[in-house]
């Protein structure tokens, strides 16, 4: 089992080396549904148009550029710990008002570098399962949401239908790694990502970890067959 500070290391690595391919493959890879995904995610949040979200793990922008979309005069903190990642999204952000309302900071998701109570949204897409202290991140998210204020945790889950779960397996495990490789010139990088799903938590488990963080209501919904699961926690 790999460290904290090496698991760190590893996974800045390989989201850096595929920094300039990752949104292509994101909507190649998923057919585009992942776009339906964080549209659902961000709608969790219209109870407040206004205040500042934080969207960590933000990698090139993707769930910032939804979220400041939904709603014309949301900001939005965009954290993300591979620099990478974010100078990636950041060059193709549109000349629309979006552009002075997404702030993109180089940070650490399990040393979030905000006040407390700062802010009414925390989203997380496809970003805590990378985390190396899973129950660090989530305390830190507590930590950061106002009274009142939504987590809204995005994650690759398992399906458990007895049709899909033997597709997904053999397109994740076995496709999808030869044609990210192909297209980005790192397969490692998505050999590790179907590792990293099948290593995740349970739904349940995650769940657990998000009441322990202090949320008093917590529940998940699956998405798509059960490919992605949206956990929403209120503080």
């Amino acid at each position: 089992m790999q460290q904290p500070e090496e698991k760190k290391k590893f996974v800045r690595d390989k989201f850096a080396s595929i920094s300039s391919r990752y949104d292509l493959l994101n909507s190649l890879l998923s057919f585009q549904v992942d776009r339906y995904w964080r549209w659902k995610t961000t709608r969790q949040l219209s109870r407040f148009p206004e205040g500042a979200v934080l969207d960590l793990c933000a990698g090139t922008l993707p769930l910032s550029l939804e979220l400041t979309r939904q709603q014309k005069k949301r900001r939005v903190l965009a954290v993300d710990f591979c620099e990478d990642m974010l100078r990636s999204g950041v060059k193709t952000l549109p000349t629309d008002d979006r552009r002075n309302r997404i702030f993109p900071v180089c940070g650490d998701g399990e040393e979030i570098p905000a006040p407390n109570n700062t802010f009414w949204g925390c989203t997380v897409a496809f970003g805590v399962r990378n985390l190396s202290q899973t129950q660090q991140g989530l305390n830190e998210m507590y930590r950061v949401l106002r009274p009142g204020g939504k987590l809204l945790v995005l994650e690759f889950s398992r399906p458990t239908n007895p049709i899909i779960k033997p597709l997904y397996n053999f397109y994740l495990n076995k496709v999808l790694p030869k044609i990210a490789g192909l297209v980005s010139g790192d397969k490692e990088a998505y050999e590790y990502l179907a590792s990293s799903i099948a290593a995740f938590y349970e739904p349940k488990e995650l769940l657990q970890m998000i009441r322990a963080a202090g949320f008093s209501s917590a529940e998940h919904k699956p998405l798509t067959f059960g490919i992605v699961t949206l956990y929403i926690g209120v503080k």
